[in-house]
């Protein structure tokens, strides 16, 4: 068979949900880049703690500042507002819960990395069972198994037939769509915010190396200067998600704590 001296030129390829599924590092199944950056982004959030606390002093160091200006926002702005009374003893949970979502998140930007673990699906839903766990069990414990359920679903001062309508939307919403709407926040945000990356990075390569087009040749720089405007803003998301995903859960923590819905 005899091969074209010049292959046609086979388009853009554009980026798409296969570039999500990384295969198995080493061969060794169920080891992937996401389960990687777990580990590695809770090694360093171990890290920058140990390291902020090793020397504690009443004048704290910038190490010792930095760490307790993190605690200082966990705690006073969303803690605090979102529990009441009995927010200390959520303070450490919150703690670790923002900064493992913000390292991993922030995975996405960092090169060599450049791959926000909650952009596969499955992780934003681990995170988001361990939460929905976590808020079932202090509303159990606090108020009893049909306590809970009477707090979570049988919203007070309506009249019985109304009731009769809200609470099965109440259990819905407070039992079983949480977790769901939790993790799909943070998994969308952290997959489109990926995917146009890709779309302006690949895209802005395919335009320089690869197009027979002078015009996109030329073109190209500003597909590249789009990827980095996009990857500040995504900077930018993966923040405020983190901080989202923190905040709902203490809010979720605060209204299984209340006596009456």
């Amino acid at each position: 068979m005899t091969i074209p001296a010049t292959a046609p030129n086979p388009g853009f390829d554009a980026p798409g949900v296969e570039d999500f599924q990384l295969p198995p590092i080493a061969g060794i199944e169920g080891l992937t880049k996401p389960v990687v950056e777990l580990v590695l982004a809770a090694i360093i959030i171990y890290a920058f703690f140990a390291w902020t606390v090793r020397r504690p002093a009443l004048v704290p160091s910038k190490g010792q500042f930095l760490g307790e200006s993190f605690h200082g926002i966990v705690r006073n702005s969303i803690a605090r507002d979102n529990i009441g009374p009995e927010f200390l003893k959520y303070v450490p949970f919150l703690t670790t819960l923002f900064a493992f979502i913000l390292v991993n998140n922030l995975f996405g930007i960092i090169p060599l990395i450049q791959f926000p673990t909650f952009s596969h699906p499955g992780m934003a839903y681990a995170l988001a069972a361990m939460v929905w766990l976590t808020y079932n069990i202090v509303g159990i414990r606090r108020h009893g198994f049909v306590g809970y359920l009477r707090v979570s679903t049988w919203p007070p001062d309506v009249p019985w037939w109304v009731r009769i309508v809200l609470t099965p939307i109440e259990f819905l919403s407070n039992i079983l769509l949480r977790p769901v709407t939790l993790s799909l926040r943070l998994f969308g945000n952290m997959f489109a915010g990926h995917l146009l990356l890709l779309v302006f990075i690949l895209g802005g390569e395919y335009m320089l190396l690869h197009s027979q087009s002078i015009l996109l040749g030329v073109l190209s720089p500003f597909a590249f200067g789009l990827g980095i405007v996009f990857t500040f803003f995504e900077a930018f998301v993966q923040v405020v998600q983190a901080y989202i995903f923190t905040i709902l859960t203490a809010s979720y923590i605060g209204s299984v704590l209340a006596e009456d819905h």
